[in-house]
């Protein structure tokens, strides 16, 4: 800011100089707010605007000159100026920035913060108008022509007042009225926005400066520390032997060999480098960052949630939420309260409304594992939100909005229960829009060195052991068994023998695979014929067109009791109703 010494400052006393007539006998604001009213002008108002936006464009640093001058030709008056407070003092004084009219040559000058009209109009906070205020302020009477009156409102900056503008009549000629203190308001909360952006820039300016020299001063410093670190690294190397840099050869060769296998991985948890899981994950990276609805096909234990979330954690919604939901794992009754939600009220029970999975989901990623569980009503349900981003929750007749992305999976044969009538077309078709096929781990057991490597260290760990090597024995009856289970029923067996294992080394009981897998002869068998069971009821309800009991009946038809009938299809989730004709 410009200085207040110069040649051109009013002189001012510390204290009120002896003679000088209180500040009542020089205000005329009263006299002044009871002038005749005169209609606003705002063709003046609008030239005066456009003459401040064009010194803003032209010439921004001279914004307060054209704001004396702008107010000397509205005002009409024989000068006019910006007074503003002194920052280097912390506001002892009040300078000249810009003045014009007559009072032009003592640009430059300056008068106290405490003992002037300026400060006076500050105390206040408000617009004052004064009538030859030199007989108060003496130190004025040296400056020509004298006031005859001034009128002054505060200018403010950033919401703070920080000077005053001003307009003085040297004579009787006119005088102020509120038109005037309008249009002088107006033009100082233009200038006051324009002063504070040139400030705003000037403040840039000098910080980028300052930043491109901290900058400059960093390279220099990096260059330097670079030159250092480059003549000590072949110092290094030099006196390095022969043995040594084989070992560290060594050593390298390892860190790339793991750091290889994780690139190939990409996924927490997601262990393995075969060509069938790098197939998988380069779909992954495909479909994760679309919106695709994904159907994700595997046998039980293959890490189908697992490739879920990691589709999820590379998408555009990871800072959403996940939800996982297990469609076998709820009572058919209770499946569209859990997906959708229910009110208050709407059945036996549901005291308070409760949010449903869908609604939880909103802006992120819901997983429906064992979709192919999901009774035919549900199924509808499911359709409309993949269709229409809309479901309606029980008990309520307004739909709600959701903008969910639908990930599914399966260990069944989708396209069979199509056929079978046991799962809707149109909900497949639009399910698979990208389908994942998740590999067995008898289709990949060249992963089972590195998963069993991993899930022994990391039960290890949770145990509190030290195991540092896997029995060969071990490894080979690993890639040697089928793994009905997949990696679940690997991860299981491995868990149990940390537990057992007394050493230092890996090892199992052959035993333990052995009686696997005559469980898991039993388990499929099992399955086969429940399998047989529900394809001999519902080929008994279609022969029956939905008809469970009575003459002609299924029961009759299969020689069973209605009760025994009833209980197998809800044990089975057979739909009987869509038997019927």
């Amino acid at each position: 800011m410009t200085s207040v010494n110069s040649k051109n400052s009013v002189p001012f006393e510390a204290s009120i100089p002896d003679g000088a007539v209180p500040l009542e006998s020089i205000l005329c604001t009263e006299e002044f707010r009871h002038r005749p009213w005169r209609a606003p002008d705002y063709k003046k108002e609008n030239r005066a605007l456009v003459a401040l936006s064009s010194a803003l464009a032209d010439s921004p640093h001279t914004i307060l000159q054209t704001l004396a001058e702008t107010i000397l030709n509205v005002t009409e008056s024989d000068s006019s100026g910006v007074s503003l407070l002194t920052t280097h003092d912390g506001g002892k004084r009040f300078y000249w920035p810009a003045i014009a009219g007559m009072w032009k040559p003592h640009i430059g000058g300056g008068t106290p913060r405490d003992f002037g009209p300026c400060g006076d109009v500050l105390d206040r906070n408000c617009t004052l108008m004064f009538r030859h205020f030199e007989r108060r302020y003496t130190y004025f009477l040296p400056i020509t022509p004298l006031v005859e009156e001034c009128l002054l409102v505060p200018f403010y900056v950033g919401g703070e007042a920080v000077g005053t503008i001003w307009a003085i009549m040297h004579d009787d000629h006119r005088r102020f009225d509120a038109e005037d203190e309008r249009l002088m308001n107006t033009l100082g909360q233009f200038a006051s926005l324009a002063y504070q952006t040139r400030a705003s820039i000037d403040e840039f300016k000098f910080q980028v400066a300052e930043r491109e020299k901290a900058e400059s001063a960093l390279r220099e410093l990096t260059d330097a520390l670079e030159i250092r670190v480059r003549v000590r690294t072949e110092e290094l190397e030099q006196r390095n032997n022969e043995v040594r840099r084989l070992r560290d050869q060594l050593h390298k060769e390892n860190i790339a060999l793991r750091q290889e296998i994780e690139q190939t991985s990409m996924f927490d948890e997601i262990v393995g480098s075969s060509r069938p899981l790098r197939r998988v994950l380069g779909e992954v990276e495909k479909v994760a960052p679309t919106d695709s609805t994904v159907l994700i096909n595997g046998e039980t234990g293959t890490g189908k949630e697992l490739i879920a979330r990691a589709i999820h954690k590379r998408s555009t919604r990871a800072s959403g939420a996940f939800v996982a939901v297990n469609c076998a794992a709820i009572p058919p009754a209770l499946v569209a309260s859990e997906l959708f939600g229910h009110e208050r009220g709407a059945f036996t029970g549901a005291t308070q409304r409760r949010m449903g999975r869908f609604e939880l989901a909103d802006g992120g990623t819901i997983f429906l594992d064992e979709i192919g569980d999901l009774p035919a009503e549900t199924q509808i349900s499911l359709l409309r939100v993949i269709q229409e981003g809309e479901f309606e929750p029980v008990g309520r007749s307004r739909p709600t909005s959701v903008n969910v992305r639908i990930l599914a999976a399966t260990n069944r044969d989708l396209p069979a229960a199509v056929s079978k009538g046991a799962f809707r077309q149109d909900l497949f078709y639009r399910l698979n829009v990208f389908p994942i096929a998740m590999p067995s781990l008898r289709e990949r057991s060249e992963d089972i060195p590195l998963l069993v490597e991993y899930f022994v260290e990391r039960y290890a760990r949770k145990t509190g052991k030290v195991i540092g090597s896997v029995e060969r024995q071990t490894l080979d009856l690993f890639k040697a068994y089928h793994w009905p289970g997949n990696i679940r029923e690997l991860q299981n067996v491995i868990e149990r023998a940390v537990i057992l294992c007394e050493g230092g080394v890996f090892r199992i009981d052959e035993s333990w695979l052995s009686a696997e897998s005559t469980s898991a002869r039993a388990d499929s068998l099992t399955a086969t014929l429940i399998d047989r069971e529900r394809e001999m009821i519902e080929a008994a309800l279609e022969a029956t067109h939905g008809r469970v009991s009575g003459p002609g009946g299924a029961a009759m038809k299969l020689g069973m009791p209605r009760q025994t009938l009833e209980a197998r299809i809800a044990s089975l989730g057979i739909n009987k109703h869509r038997f019927r004709v």
